[in-house]
């Protein structure tokens, strides 16, 4: 069991008016819990090259905590989370910008630890299974995926102790995963989703959007119409849904689709013909050589 470093609750505490850079467990405990006054914690644990879409994690973070409360951003790209032949080593690297966005955003601490760090022993023998909820959609075109993020996701939570755990409803199957962890295995911690942010065309934000030459980022686009023409189509049952969203996508130049996918918000499984209710529609395709995911929220009837 992790041992708890947090004093019990207490009201009003100074809040570190600093996003300091952490690069040790040693080091993040000590600037996140600078004194014994309690506080709300809250966290968004991130791989970097951060964007809009991060920063709207942050603010919602410090909104849930409030201005006395603390916020840590994790910055980690995790090897864990990549197979042969993923981008990896592609991963854009931006730390001095991803602290100065965190920090303007109201985080008090960055914890962006190296790989040694997180897996002092080597990669970890241990690890965390996503169970069948990680074995369709992104699982199945990226195996071992979710199992590797489930285990940091946990690290992180015993490290950073937080009250609340916010991440983006872009990554969809991996926010419906983490809450059923965190339902299963007892975590004290309440996991909050926000929305995707977008540009004004509709792209969903990616720090993989800058891999997309000019030709590329305009074919891109085809993801959130497909999508946006599945949602139009709700009221029409799924069928309907499944097929506005297709017909987009098999009319758009430049666009490999992987897969596309109806799917109950819970079990992250298809949704059976005489679905009614929300759902999630997502998609995933490679514009070039970049592989973009997207989602929208669906009301089916």
């Amino acid at each position: 069991m992790a041992r708890d470093r947090r004093p019990a609750k207490a009201p009003k505490a100074a809040k570190v008016r600093k996003a300091v850079l952490t690069r040790t467990v040693d080091e993040f405990e000590a600037a996140f819990w600078p004194d014994e006054q309690p506080v709300d914690n809250a966290v968004v644990m991130t791989m970097g090259a951060l964007h809009e879409g991060h920063a709207a994690l942050v603010r919602e973070a410090r909104r849930q905590v409030g201005k006395d409360g603390r916020v840590a951003v994790t910055v980690f790209v995790n090897p864990l989370q990549f197979g042969a032949g993923e981008d990896l080593d592609r991963y854009p690297r931006t730390l001095d910008e991803d602290v100065a966005l965190a920090e303007e955003m109201g985080a008090d601490v960055v914890f962006a630890p190296s790989v040694d760090e997180m897996y002092p022993n080597g990669e970890p023998l241990v690890r965390l299974s996503a169970g069948p909820m990680g074995e369709g959609f992104e699982g199945a075109s990226r195996p071992g995926h979710f199992d590797g993020m489930l285990t940091v996701v946990a690290k992180l939570l015993h490290i950073t102790d937080p009250d609340f755990a916010v991440f983006g409803e872009k990554d969809a199957q991996q926010l419906a995963i983490v809450r059923r962890m965190v339902a299963d295995l007892d975590f004290d911690v309440e996991v909050v989703g926000v929305p995707t942010v977008r540009e004004e065309d509709g792209l969903a934000l990616s720090s993989r959007n800058r891999f997309l030459s000019g030709a590329e980022r305009v074919q891109a686009l085809a993801l959130s119409r497909a999508l946006f023409a599945g949602r139009d189509a709700g009221a029409q049952g799924p069928k309907a849904v499944r097929e506005a969203a297709a017909a987009v996508l098999e009319g758009a130049d430049g666009v490999s689709p992987d897969y596309l996918a109806l799917v109950d918000p819970l079990s992250f499984t298809e949704a059976p013909d005489d679905f009614q209710g929300e759902a999630v529609l997502a998609v995933a395709a490679r514009v070039g050589s970049t592989r973009l995911i997207d989602n929208v929220s669906v009301i089916v009837r």
